[in-house]
Order: C-alpha cells, then sequence, then structure tokens
C-alpha cells in the first residue's frame, strides 16, 4: 500500500532530523512538523508496523533500511519537481519549492522516472541539494557553513539548508549563486557581518546568510 499524504510528510521530516545513527527523537518530530506529541507517537506505531522504524517507548526512534529508502523517494520527488521547474518551466530556484510540495505527492514512479530522464539524470536540486536516486541512494557531500570559513578563503556556493523564498531572493539580489565563488575579505567583530568578494563586486551579508550558505573549498 502507497504512502498517504501526511505519512509521506512524516517521512520527509524523518529523512531532514535522522542523525548519523539512524535516530530520531518523537519530541524533534513533533517540533519539525507542528504536530502534538500524541499523534507523532501513534504514526510512528503504525510506521513501526511497517518496518520503518523501530519504535520503543521513552527512546529515540531507530529509522530501518527501509525506512530511510521511503522517506529518500519521498524527498526525489520534491527535488526531481524542483529542477524540472528551473531547468524546463523556467521558474526561478526562489519560486518552486511551494509547487513541489504539492507534486511530491503524486503516486506514479514512471512519471518521476520520465521526469528524469528528461533533466538527464540531475545529482543535484535547484538549491544545491543532492537528488536521490530511483533506489533511494544519495550522494555524499563535503560541505561547511560559510560562517566557519576565515578571511582570505575562497570557496564556491554549493548549496543552501533553507530554500525559503524570501532568503533566495535575497540572495537573488546580491548575484550569490550556486557554483558562485566566494572570497571571504573581511569578518565585523560586533556581529559576525561578512564582506564578500564576487568577482569584482564585494558584498555585505548577514551572519544568519552565512549559517544558511554552505559552501566547499
Amino acid at each position: 500500500m502507497k504512502a498517504t499524504l501526511t505519512e509521506e510528510n512524516y517521512l520527509k521530516a524523518l529523512f531532514h532530523l535522522v542523525d548519523n545513527e539512524g535516530k530520531v527523537t518523537i519530541n524533534e518530530l513533533s517540533k519539525f512538523l507542528g504536530v502534538k506529541m500524541p499523534s507523532v507517537n501513534n504514526m510512528m506505531k503504525k510506521f513501526a508496523d511497517k518496518k520503518w522504524v523501530i519504535y520503543e517507548t521513552y527512546k529515540p526512534l531507530v529509522v530501518t533500511d527501509s525506512g530511510k529508502r521511503e522517506a529518500a523517494l519521498v524527498v526525489r520527488k520534491h527535488r526531481l519537481t524542483e529542477m524540472f521547474l528551473v531547468k524546463k518551466m523556467n521558474f526561478g530556484w526562489e519560486n518552486v519549492h511551494e509547487i513541489a510540495e504539492q507534486l511530491e505527492h503524486v503516486h506514479s514512479k514512471v512519471f518521476f522516472d520520465k521526469m528524469d530522464e528528461i533533466l538527464d539524470y540531475p545529482k543535484f536540486d535547484p538549491h544545491g541539494e543532492p537528488i536521490p536516486d530511483k533506489d533511494g541512494n544519495i550522494i555524499a557531500q563535503d560541505l561547511q557553513k560559510l560562517s566557519a570559513c576565515k578571511v582570505g578563503e575562497t570557496v564556491t556556493f554549493a548549496s543552501v539548508t533553507i530554500s525559503d523564498d524570501g532568503f533566495l531572493s535575497y540572495l537573488n539580489e546580491r548575484k550569490l549563486l550556486l557554483n558562485t565563488r566566494i572570497k571571504v575579505v573581511k569578518i565585523e567583530d560586533f556581529d559576525k557581518s561578512m564582506t564578500i568578494e564576487i568577482g569584482n563586486n564585494k558584498e555585505v551579508i548577514s551572519r544568519k546568510a552565512t549559517e544558511i550558505i554552505l559552501v566547499k573549498k
């Protein structure tokens, strides 16, 4: 039986919250989804019946390999849709998240596999996040926050940790796009805002922005 819309939202939350040991707490899920803990408990008992998690009272959930795969396949649909909207329909990267939120619940594997083929099997979505393949496998990335960089370092803008349209518009205004080379020129002692160099231009960006931007060397 295919996952319901609500179940898919829980699966996607598991994907984003699970730690390196494959664990996540009921409380973390509750806060992430804005759902009361008794409701989360009930859903996780259903997930345990489906072998997606190992559920024990008062202990962190353990997401099984099957659960990780199911979660990755929901995320695959979302990220492929975002890429299709940007590459084939000319949407801006700041305008695709909400549409993808709706289309990710379409239950047609062949539909998304065809979308993947049309896009020539992209590895990353418009926000730099890896797209799981049709088996739920995902590319590991070695990225760090821009805020961790030091003055004088030059790095490549690789991804963002949130795809909020307001934040992406903020980046657009500063011509800060994926794969842009960034040189850290100055970090303010007072508020940790950062002056960066992009080509021949300099921009000052907030500490909050440097926490959201992920880069690679």
